[in-house]
């Protein structure tokens, strides 16, 4: 019954008093205060004052041409919305201190700021650094950046960490004509960091797509969430430099590769694909038509068949198809084009037909077998490139149907007709593999924010955990002053989640061991017990194949002997015989701890050659299955569970589930560092774990996720007034399918009241914002009906989404028309305002249509003021503080 627009798209005031974001990323005064002998100063007074600023600029400390100077801060005749303070370390807080009391709560700090964090925190001064790039918004004439060159007002923003690159960024981008909404140097990221930058531009509607450089996260959560709600709406794309400097093993980037994966971001690998993809982010406009399709379906057309040649192996080798029109629109573009054309993809035009370079990518972009078109061109005597240029612009410039992007190859005639292309805000490239990537950086960014935005099915696994019975063991093994589980406490834990386990027993000597393995049966498996040998093949603690208690005996004997020879200083504890298993898959299943992400989930191929030759792909917990079954896909082995010759195929959702169950222990348990499952043998029935290990952090220290888990503990039951029961809980995004279904029974006033206007069905975009949620961020309480022989029915849905950074949230709620009557949107309300408080919320607010009285009845009965809205005469505002 609340809110006109969806909940992603409405902005909400900013608080009164201390920090606001449009201060600090679209100021209207600026005070520039400067020591003598900064480096920085000059640069950023120079770049201020040639910027056109449509605001006022002052300056404390000195004198520059186009700003009002004051002798100190307390006598600026206003409160500056920014501060940029190019001042020794030694004097930040007092002047930080000085800007609090004069009104000023936003800075940058392009110089060293060591302590910048704690000065922020006792001052109340939020800012940018230390050594901050700047901020520049072009389109107000704003550029306090150590910027050598001005940027251009456009569509892009810049996020990033490193001065070098965003000088090289800018630099190139006055070549090619690309223009920026914000250009934002975090800088050190001690104090403001990317979660806030992003949070604001996921809200600007002056930004088309945004690029990120990363080397440190400092709050992991909020910037996987800010970055999701981001990609929603617009492309962002990000670069990270130095990731295998810090680790050579590659792990961390694929770790931060599955963390911008989930939140909807474009990785690239360096900066040629960066700038490559700036290029297309920057003048590509994907028409709703050309959304549809997969995307990596492309068609090559070219007036020389070696450039189209080697687009084509860029596209197969990038893992693009070339795309295979129908023979329909062929004929049709066969009658527009002229003879001798090749006929199939790459679409070869020849030299003497480049003037209709253009009509015919034009014609290629219209079919509906085509996601993306590359247009390549060479050199040609007797050609008029100045007509084949102006064609190419002109098909770009009225295209509505896929994406084109042009390849104008070669250097002294062809660097002029690529700058004037780009004058045309044509997407061009100097190379047919330039352009493809960025046809594929296209297709891989419509892949991961439809993945991260992606409707699971209905089905929840319900893990239903022993968890007191891992308490138990985590005890047993601190009390014996250990961090490392034995292999067989390790295997307890994945029992007590349902992983399915191989059944054994730990003994302490050869003849226990004899005795175990006939009461386990024949053949099993001896292992040698020791929390120094990590890898017992590696010194022969591991005998397959026993078929008798003597044979048992015996190898027990030779084992522990062998053993303690090889690792003396080893310390043995027995041994463990587990049931021998029969033929499988081999698959490894890991958790670890990543500094910058947090807890991270892996898996792929397993056995003693996990480490020699590895595929693993990585995701974060929590994993449902949809996730757990991407996570599978994404690794070489995948295609091995398919089956192959005399291997029969493995049970992949029995593979999907041991995953969903391991990142379940992670969510629960934050006190574990690492976790292995080596190997997870998977066959056509099922998945039994055949080794395990587990390490515990030290005591008090906890794992914090980068995705917030579902929040299972807030489900309660209700009773209505008749009777009947409801189950109140947390939305999860395997509610889509009952979203929809909910949306569908109501009745046309009741949507009208809700979105303000008549909507005839929620889009799948829509229904994925609304039921795949932050838990940090907001919050949305469904109540569920059970419905004999058939699917939960939602009949009841409360949303509260809370204002980034702020204590002010806006809040919607609806009933199904069966329940209304019954007491559910008074309880829907009051779950909402029990999270309220529990997460800071102080103020609440929503509007309602003056028409709607029901409704303005209600939130009254449920304290709120009302009055009306300040920007619509037929809106009324509902305001409560909690």
């Amino acid at each position: 019954m609340l809110h006109r627009t969806m909940p992603d798209m409405f902005t909400l005031p900013p608080r009164a008093g201390g920090f606001r974001d449009q201060a600090l990323l679209r100021p209207q005064s600026v005070v520039l205060l400067a020591a003598e002998g900064s480096a920085e100063a000059p640069i950023l007074a120079r770049n201020l004052a040639a910027g056109g600023f449509r605001g006022r600029l002052f300056a404390v400390g000195t004198a520059p041409d186009g700003f009002e100077a004051a002798p100190t801060v307390a006598a600026l005749p206003v409160a500056p919305d920014l501060a940029v303070l190019c001042l020794p370390p030694s004097e930040l807080e007092g002047a930080m201190a000085a800007l609090a009391a004069r009104g000023c709560f936003a800075a940058v700090v392009p110089g060293p700021a060591p302590d910048l964090a704690e000065a922020s925190a006792r001052t109340g001064v939020r800012a940018l650094g230390q050594g901050s790039f700047g901020v520049a918004v072009p389109g107000i004439g704003l550029n306090a950046t150590l910027s050598h060159i001005p940027p251009a007002k456009g569509r892009l923003a810049l996020v990033t960490q490193s001065s070098a690159i965003a000088r090289a960024v800018l630099d190139w981008a006055a070549a090619e004509a690309v223009g920026f909404s914000h250009v934002v140097g975090i800088g050190g990221n001690q104090e403001l960091g990317f979660a806030r930058v992003l949070d604001w531009l996921a809200r600007d509607p002056a930004t088309g797509a945004i690029l990120l450089d990363l080397r440190r996260i400092k709050n992991r959560r909020m910037f996987v969430s800010a970055a999701r709600a981001a990609a929603r709406t617009r492309p962002v794309v990000a670069i990270r430099a130095g990731g295998r400097l810090a680790d050579g093993s590659g792990l961390a980037d694929e770790v931060m590769e599955a963390a911008l994966r989930r939140a909807g971001v474009l990785r690239v690998a360096g900066l040629e694909d960066f700038l490559g993809a700036a290029e297309t982010l920057a003048r590509v406009r994907v028409s709703p038509r050309a959304q549809g399709g997969p995307g990596d379906r492309i068609a090559v057309v070219t007036n020389g068949i070696g450039l189209g040649a080697l687009a084509a192996d860029a596209v197969l080798s990038g893992g693009g198809r070339l795309a295979e029109p129908g023979e329909a629109g062929l004929a049709a573009i066969a009658l527009g084009l002229p003879e001798g054309w090749s006929g199939r993809n790459p679409f070869a035009l020849g030299p003497v037909a480049a003037g209709r370079l253009g009509e015919a990518a034009a014609m290629f972009a219209a079919l509906p077998e085509v996601d993306a078109v590359v247009a390549l061109h060479a050199p040609a005597p007797e050609e008029d490139a100045l007509v084949v240029r102006e064609s190419l612009a002109a098909a770009v410039k009225s295209n509505r149907g896929a994406p084109i992007l042009v390849g104008w190859v070669g250097q002294a005639t062809a660097g002029a007709q690529r700058a004037g292309l780009a004058q045309a805000g044509v997407a061009v490239f100097a190379t047919p593999e330039g352009a493809v990537r960025g046809a594929l950086h296209l297709a891989q960014d419509r892949r991961n924010r439809a993945t991260a935005a992606e409707l699971p099915a209905r089905d929840v696994l319900d893990v239903a955990p022993d968890r007191a019975q891992v308490r138990r063991v985590f005890a047993k093994v601190r009390a014996a002053g250990r961090l490392e589980l034995t292999e067989e406490e390790a295997l307890s834990v994945l029992a007590a989640y349902g992983v399915p386990t191989v059944p054994g027993r730990a003994v302490a000597g050869a003849e226990e061991a004899a005795a175990a393995a006939g009461m386990l049966g024949f053949p099993v498996v001896l292992k040698i017990l020791s929390p120094d040998l990590p890898r017992k093949t590696e010194v022969g603690g591991v005998v397959l194949g026993l078929m008798s208690a003597e044979a048992v005996r015996a190898a027990a004997t030779e084992m522990a002997a062998r053993v303690a020879a090889a690792r003396p200083e080893a310390r043995l504890t027995g041994f463990l015989v587990q049931r021998q298993a029969g033929k499988g898959q081999e698959l490894r299943l890991r958790l670890g701890d990543d500094a910058m992400f947090g807890p991270w989930i892996g898996f792929g191929r397993g056995g003693t050659a996990a480490d020699i030759d590895p595929d693993e792909g990585f995701d974060l917990p929590p994993l449902n299955l949809a996730l757990a079954r991407g996570l599978i896909g994404r690794t070489r082995t995948a295609r091995l569970l398919e089956g192959w010759r005399d291997h029969a195929p493995a049970n992949v959702p029995a593979i999907a589930d041991a995953l969903v169950r391991l990142s379940q222990v992670a969510v629960d348990f934050p006190e574990i560092e690492a976790c292995g499952v080596n190997p997870l043998l998977a066959d056509g029935q099922g998945v039994l774990a055949l080794d395990a290990s587990v390490t515990l952090r030290p005591a008090g220290q906890a794992a914090l996720l980068a995705i917030p888990p579902y929040p299972a503990e807030l489900a309660r039951p209700w009773r209505a007034r008749d009777g009947r029961m409801l189950l109140v809980r947390p939305i999860r995004p395997e509610d889509a399918a009952a979203h929809a279904e909910a949306f569908a029974r109501l009745s046309q006033e009741d949507i009208r009241y809700r979105f303000f206007s008549a909507l005839g069905e929620l889009s799948a975009a829509q229904i994925a914002r609304m039921t795949q949620i932050d838990y940090d961020r907001e919050m949305a309480f469904v109540a569920v009906e059970s419905v004999p022989d058939g699917p939960d029915r939602t009949v009841g849905v409360s949303r509260l989404i809370r204002e980034p950074g702020g204590a002010e949230a806006e809040f919607a709620v609806i009933v199904d028309p069966s329940w209304k009557g019954q007491g559910l949107a008074r309880h829907l309300m009051e779950r909402l305002f029990e999270w309220g408080r529990s997460v800071e919320v102080r103020e609440i607010v929503g509007q309602v249509l003056a028409e709607n009285r029901p409704m303005l009845a209600f939130v009254r009965a449920l304290g709120f003021q009302v009055r009306p809205s300040a920007e619509d005469t037929e809106v009324m505002e509902a305001r409560l503080t909690l």
